[in-house]
């Protein structure tokens, strides 16, 4: 990761304390007046800094960041016993891309379980080629590595119990009426809530690794981003109505996962069928399906035990991979 002023200003912001301009610039190694262009960075990156006259800036929310000991805290009991990393960086191109880099690398491969989350991406990706908008110190954006011996023949059916997850673990948060599109988004009336991205690494015959990533709009606001997302969007503060704590959201995401992951590596995807159903959020619906150039009409049915989609087409059954394909709602069922 490479140095980035910005971000080192938070750093010396995130004690909660104030500290004037003269001595941040004598911690950083620059002038004042480089102190204060990175303050308006700051800002306009979407970073609240409180600035008062003769004692000089803070950040308002200090607890707001992301911390990787408030985050073992905050899983059951405290466990001591976790069993995976959390490396929580300033900023990545992608976290989905840094986990594949060390996976790469020669020596000691991250252990299952292993997480990397940032509090900003300078390149984060969807599905399917697409950016993920990624303002600073707002949401989670995470990246989980799974090892499974089966190969990728081992993992119909994956990207749903990833998704599944999410919801579960939204839903112990308090958070009622979320809801799963096939295959890995997922929604608050309608609206995007979170993404999931799937890449793989290693013997696509034997073990390989896979690296999850998922991201969480959490208290993202339309300020931060303005008109960069191209389809309707909440976030979990929106939903609340207050700032969410990201370091216990992290840390129930995370032990969800692991719980889930572990069962889906002994079982596949059957046993999770009909706990993803209950979240379809297009079961019974008109939709359309995109495949390439073409536009497939029919009725959402659900999916099938290996994760498929199925779709009525004028009374014919067909089936549908994950692969290329998007699922809209048909216009006329909007």
């Amino acid at each position: 990761m490479q140095k980035n002023i910005p971000f080192a200003l938070i750093g010396v912001l995130a004690d909660g304390e104030f500290h004037s301009g003269e001595a941040i610039g004598q911690v950083l190694g620059v002038s004042r007046a480089a102190v204060w262009k990175q303050l308006h960075k700051l800002e306009e990156l979407g970073v609240d800094v409180d600035s008062v006259k003769g004692r000089g800036y803070r950040l308002q929310n200090s607890g707001a960041l992301l911390n990787p000991d408030e985050i073992r805290g905050h899983l059951v009991g405290g466990n001591s016993e976790f069993g995976s990393s959390v490396d929580v960086c300033w900023e990545l191109d992608s976290t989905n891309a840094e986990m594949l880099r060390r996976l790469q690398r020669t020596g000691a491969l991250p252990d299952a379980g292993d997480v990397i989350v940032a509090e900003s991406q300078t390149a984060g990706r969807g599905r399917r080629g697409r950016s993920w908008v990624s303002p600073v110190a707002r949401n989670i954006y995470a990246s989980m590595v799974w090892s499974f011996e089966g190969g990728v023949g081992s993992l119909d059916g994956l990207s749903l119990v990833v998704g599944l997850s999410v919801v579960e673990m939204l839903g112990q948060q308090g958070f009622g009426g979320v809801q799963l599109k096939w295959p890995n988004d997922v929604l608050w009336q309608g609206k995007k809530l979170a993404g999931i991205l799937l890449e793989i690494s290693g013997d696509p015959t034997g073990v390989c690794h896979v690296v999850i990533g998922v991201g969480i709009n959490v208290n993202m606001r339309p300020a931060a981003v303005g008109a960069v997302i191209d389809q309707p969007w909440t976030s979990l503060s929106q939903i609340a109505g207050k700032p969410i704590d990201r370091n216990a959201l992290l840390a129930s995401l995370v032990e969800r996962l692991k719980d889930n992951l572990a069962v889906f590596s002994r079982v596949g995807f059957s046993k999770f069928r009909e706990r993803w159903l209950e979240f379809d959020a297009f079961f019974g619906k008109d939709v359309v399906v995109l495949q390439g150039g073409d536009r497939i009409f029919g009725v959402c049915n659900g999916i099938d035990a290996r994760g498929n989609l199925m779709l009525d087409v004028g009374g014919r059954m067909e089936s549908f991979n994950g692969g290329e394909v998007s699922l809209r709602a048909s216009p006329g069922d909007i």
